[in-house]
Formats: structure tokens, C-alpha cells, sequence
């Protein structure tokens, strides 16, 4: 909602070729030798382009617990960039936090911008979205149900305040997490696309961006979204053209243009330890039913 957004507005307004090797906008994602060795005389890091950390394509691995060598943005931040590769970039599909904090950086230094500010000023605000955004104020945290309780890196109630600690260590504005918003929010958010995108996008925009990509062959992947699969967590009733994400906590928004029907479903499943995966069952039943109301309707 955030990430991909910013990409495709400055997609959007000419600023950002997709095709563009990584390296060209974060130079540190060639690390120097003593960053991490085994990266720095890797070749296939040249390969990798904004489409790939889009699609979840890039080669990057999912996820590492970066927090415990940085504590600043910007050490977090040179942490990821130089993460050794996993795949060869193009070749397998797999959802990176890593890539999704280097395509931040590159949009960022792209748009001369943060990226809460950018998204406040170019999508949130003209959306209407009072109540979306990065670190809630204090006194709004009580509204917002807790995720963790007393564990780990962060021995506390975590309420109101990122969940993820690579994002907390950034100091809770990232690119794979971060964001909070009510499901009014998320539902305007999703009318908004459904109708073309007004006043934000324009439709060929979102249609690029939300079209599967071709690449790896078993790929689900949009630029930034995910499309329904066999035994999706988004159901059985979704039409071919829909997409959608899902949220670590328990969070996730699918969008039906052809339907026109958004379905957004936050939980906080991770409450209070994180080993609870019921949600696997719920997220598809909950969808079914509702699309199984609506239809009738």
C-alpha cells in the first residue's frame, strides 16, 4: 500500500524504469570487500533490477534478523543492500523483506524524499486517508490491538508500534512493514483502484503493475502484489485478474476489479507470541463467505 504505491507513481510520472539495474540507484548493493565478502565478487548482483524486487525475483532471501547487527536505518539499510544472494536473480520467486528495504531506498533516493512523507503528501492525503500512516502517535496506541508481548528483542508490549524488529531498528518506517490503517482505509484505498485509480494513479499505470508477471514460470507475482493461486489464502471465488497481499500479523487486502469487491481482513494473529497459524484457515473461509454473500446479492 505504501512501497508499491510510491513505485508506481514515480513509474507513473516518468521517474523510475523498472528495467533498471539496482546498482545503478544503490551503488552499495555491489558491496566493498569486508562488507560481506562472498557478495562482492558475486556478478549476479549486476542482474538485478527494480522488477525483480517488485516480483520478488531478485535473488535475495526472505528474511534476516538484520536488527541484531544494526540499530540505525542506515546500518540496517547497507545490511540488506549487501545481502548475499540466495537464486540467481530472474530464476525463483520468493518473498523478500530484504528486497522490499532496498527497493525502498531506491525510491527514496529516486524521489529526493522519505517515504512516509512521500505517500502522506502524494497518496494518503489525496485519497482521504486521515488515519494511514507510520508510527501512530502515542495516544492513539490504545485504539490499535497489541502483537507481542515481552519477547525478544524488544521485551515489551508491542502496541501500536511496528511488529517487525527489522522495521522497529529503522525506526518503524520501512518498506516491507510499518504501515497502519483502519479497514475504512483500506477499503477506500481499494475503490479507488477498482474505479481507475482517480486522483492518485492513472489506469495504465495500475494495469502494469498489477498484471502477473511472466517470469519465473511458477510465478504469482505482479510488481508489488500477489495473485490468487491454487489453494490461495484468498479463496476460491476471486476473479483471474485479482490481487492482493498478505500481512505478517495477520493482515491482508485482495482486490476483485472484475467484481469490483475488496475484501481487507486485519488480525492480530501474532498475539502474544507468534505461534498461532490458525489464520491459515480462517484468511480463505473468511473470504469465501463473504464473496458467497455478495454474489448472492
Amino acid at each position: 500500500m505504501a512501497t508499491t504505491s510510491m513505485a508506481a507513481l514515480l513509474y507513473q510520472r516518468g521517474l523510475l524504469d523498472i528495467e533498471t539495474p539496482v546498482v545503478a540507484i544503490v551503488p552499495e548493493f555491489i558491496p566493498e570487500m569486508g562488507d560481506h565478502e562472498s557478495g562482492a565478487s558475486d556478478p549476479r548482483r549486476r542482474e538485478v533490477t527494480l522488477r525483480m524486487l517488485l516480483a520478488h525475483s531478485s535473488g535475495l532471501p526472505a528474511h534476516l534478523k538484520l536488527y541484531e547487527q544494526a540499530s540505525t536505518r542506515e546500518k540496517l539499510t547497507l545490511l540488506a543492500a549487501t545481502t548475499p544472494l540466495t537464486n540467481d536473480p530472474g530464476t525463483h520467486v520468493e518473498y523478500s523483506d530484504m528486497g522490499f528495504i532496498v527497493l525502498a531506498e531506491a525510491l527514496m533516493r529516486i524521489a529526493d524524499e522519505r517515504l512516509d512523507t512521500f505517500c502522506q503528501r502524494e497518496i494518503f492525503g489525496p485519497l482521504g486517508l486521515a488515519r494511514t500512516g507510520f508510527n501512530p502517535l502515542p495516544e492513539q496506541r490504545h485504539l490499535i490491538p497489541p502483537t507481542l508481548n515481552n519477547l525478544g528483542f524488544r521485551p515489551r508490549l508491542i502496541q501500536g508500534e511496528v511488529n517487525d524488529d527489522n522495521a522497529a531498528a529503522m525506526g518503524g518506517i520501512a518498506g516491507h512493514a510499518g504501515l497502519f490503517a483502519p479497514a475504512q482505509d483500506l477499503a477506500v484505498f481499494a475503490r479507488a483502484i477498482i474505479d481507475g485509480g482517480a486522483p492518485v494513479f492513472r489506469r495504465e499505470s495500475l494495469a502494469i503493475f498489477t498484471k502477473q508477471e511472466l517470469l519465473p514460470p511458477e510465478t504469482t507475482r505482479t510488481l508489488g502484489w500477489d495473485t490468487p493461486s491454487q489453494d490461495s489464502l484468498a479463496g476460491k471465488h476471486f476473479s483471474p485478474g485479482s490481487f492482493g497481499h498478505l500481512g505478517f500479523t495477520g493482515t491482508s487486502l485482495w482486490i476483485d476489479p472484475e467484481r469490483q469487491i475488496s475484501i481487507t481482513l486485519l488480525t492480530n494473529r501474532t498475539w502474544p507470541d507468534g505461534k498461532n497459524i490458525a489464520i491459515r484457515h480462517v484468511r480463505p473461509e473468511f473470504h469465501d463467505a463473504v464473496m458467497e454473500t455478495l454474489i448472492r446479492l
